[in-house]
């Protein structure tokens, strides 16, 4: 059964349809699906396994508070261990995401497109259902894919806690 409810945030100054439910800490992760800049298909807990997961989900990496976010975290990266991975995720096509990317010199975080079945979207709480873009929400995943920390934004423009985020990667290790 598909879960869709209104009133959690806006788009274009109206309600917008969210699809899925909130994660919680606690909760087992679900492994999506999801492609990869070369269109393969990936399996965001199966393919990193053994790590403590960094999944952030962004509208588009064409504007300017995703772009910000994802070289952020792209630049936080290289301090942590290689135990923790950062994953970015966006309805952008794989090749937008491709050409972004390698523009933007992004090269210590994945990032994969939801676009073709908003797996992830669905399974998180994070798709909005009219634009089929995702809202802005981040979760860290442990090594046992259990969530230990859990921040879904109010606003598409505001941008996650950065801080709290690496504190619960690092505690998680």
């Amino acid at each position: 059964m598909v879960i869709e409810r209104e009133g959690l945030i806006q788009f274009g100054g109206k309600d917008a349809t969210v699809v899925g439910p909130d994660i919680e800490i606690g909760d087992k992760a679900l492994d999506f699906e999801v492609q990869a800049q070369d269109w393969s298909l990936y399996l965001g807990l199966k393919e990193t396994q053994g790590k403590v997961r960094i999944i952030a989900a962004v509208p588009s990496l064409e504007t300017s508070v995703c772009d910000r976010e994802t070289r952020r975290f792209n630049e936080e990266a290289a301090a942590l261990s290689d135990d923790v991975v950062i994953l970015i995720i966006s309805a952008d096509l794989p090749f937008t995401q491709k050409r972004w990317c390698g523009a933007a010199g992004i090269e210590q975080v994945i990032v994969l497109s939801d676009h073709k079945d908003v797996d992830f979207g669905a399974k998180y709480g994070c798709l909005l259902k009219d634009q089929r873009i995702l809202r802005r929400a981040v979760f860290v995943v442990d090594r046992d894919d259990q969530v230990v920390y859990v921040e879904y934004m109010p606003a598409l423009g505001e941008e996650p806690n950065y801080e709290e985020v690496l504190h619960a990667a690092r505690s998680a290790l």
